[in-house]
This record gives C-alpha cells, structure tokens and sequence, in this order.
C-alpha cells in the first residue's frame, strides 16, 4: 500500500510539473525593456542582420549589392564595407575564421536558397549549401531561406522561417546537427546569452529568450508598435541589439 502511495504521489507531482512546463512554454514571463535607438550606418539600406565580434559589429544589408559594414559599435562609423554574394542576405555570424551569411534568394527564383561561408577580407564566398527547410511561408511568395544566423561553440544556430524550426548546423559540411521548434512564424535574428537562445519573431515584435535543448520559451520582451520592429540580433556586454530592416535603425535594449 505504502509503495503504491509513493507511485501515485509520484506520478501527481510529474503531471503537476508537466502541466506547470505546458504553462510557461505557452506564455512564458515577460522581461521590460525600453528601445533606445543608437544610429543608422552609412550605406546600409535595410540592416537585416547583427554580429559583435572583437574589433566591431558586423552590420548585414538586405538590398542591392548586398554588402556587409564592418562599424564602430559606439557610433556606427564604417570602418569596412564587404561586398559579398549574396542575395537579400538575413542572416550573418562569425567563425573559424569566416563570415556565414543566409542568402536569402537566388538570382533564378527557382534556385533554392544557400547558405554562404565568406572570407571576411574580400567577401568572396568559399563554400556555400542548399539551406535546410527553404519553403514558402505567411505571406512569402517565393522560396525564402535563413534568416538569423549565431556562431555557438563550434556550430551555429540558423533560423528557417518556412520549416518552422531553428537548426544547430555543422558548419563544414552544412549537415543538420539537431533542430528545435520556432517560437513563431517570421523567426529572424539569434542571440547566444549564456547559455540561452534568444530569437525574433518579427510578425508579433517580440523576441523570445529559449531553452536551446528543447526550444521551451523561458521569458520573452514585447516590443511595441512604435518601437522599430525586430529584425537581427545580438548581444554585447549582456545587452541585447537589434537592427531594423525597414526603417534602417541599430537599437539596444536596456
């Protein structure tokens, strides 16, 4: 009697605890932030995506000819503009010794989209792979590929709107390490905060803080409708960055 007690009491406390993580997975607590907006970069139409690295901040333009601005994160004066090949880039991050940039599209629209290694003194692209996930996807009407792209231990983390996933990738060889569940559909920037994933989704201005095991949300920041909307992301000294593609803003949250 006494173990079948035990057994019970067991199973009650793991349906307790399963119900509680339903909960927080379904709306996790909310973190207040306030955008402060720091500065646009000469040049760069629709800033789409954001990499610090230790001598600047990688600034990755959307349009036409598709550069790449190395900044000063203080002010953001150019100190290097890239010209890279890529096509509506949405995602750029930095590691063994590369630039790894989302080329969103393709000059045929037929093509799937890639993903680019690129040497980050010339931007000529050294490998480039077919992105896992590449569909159609809201509103999109042609193949869409990567978005938000982060260099973490070795791997990187790419978010891929149309699977609905975020995918932890060997870089080398561009196989699919493990993926996770995204927290929306229009999933654009990453951020690697100590030990956590943060993620964009654009569509619902807010951004979502993940449990990179399982993808569980574990707190979120909502943006408002007239703060500039979230496009890449990053994070610098334990704060967070963002960029807007559409009115061309470099932001922090504080």
């Amino acid at each position: 009697m006494a173990r079948e007690t035990e057994v019970s009491r067991r199973a009650f406390l793991a349906g307790v605890a399963g119900f509680a993580a339903a909960g927080a997975a379904a709306d996790p607590p909310r973190i207040v932030k306030r955008v402060e907006k720091r500065y646009k970069v000469a040049g760069a139409t629709q800033p789409n995506d954001l990499q610090f690295v230790s001598d600047g901040l990688w600034v990755l333009d959307q349009v036409d000819p598709n550069k790449a601005f190395k900044v000063r994160p203080e002010d953001g004066s150019v100190m290097r503009e890239l010209q890279t090949e890529s096509i509506h880039g949405s995602g750029i991050t930095y590691g063994n010794g590369a630039l790894w940039i989302a080329s969103t599209k393709m000059r045929d629209p037929a093509a799937a989209p890639r993903t680019l290694k690129v040497d980050p003194a010339s931007g000529r692209t050294l490998k480039s792979w077919v992105t896992p996930g590449s569909g159609l996807y809201g509103r999109v009407t042609t193949p869409s590929g990567a978005h938000g792209l982060k260099w973490v231990d070795d791997k990187y983390w790419m978010a891929v709107p149309a699977s609905g996933k975020l995918f932890l990738m060997e870089p080398e060889s561009g196989e699919i390490v493990r993926s996770i569940p995204a927290p929306g559909v229009r999933t654009h920037g990453l951020a690697w905060d100590r030990g956590f994933l943060w993620c964009v989704e654009s569509d619902g201005r807010t951004i979502f803080k993940l449990d990179p095991r399982n993808g569980a949300p574990v707190a979120s920041i909502q943006l408002s409708k007239d703060d500039p909307e979230p496009h890449g992301l990053d994070v610098h000294d334990g704060t967070l960055w963002y960029c807007d593609a559409a009115s061309g803003w470099i932001c922090r949250l504080v």
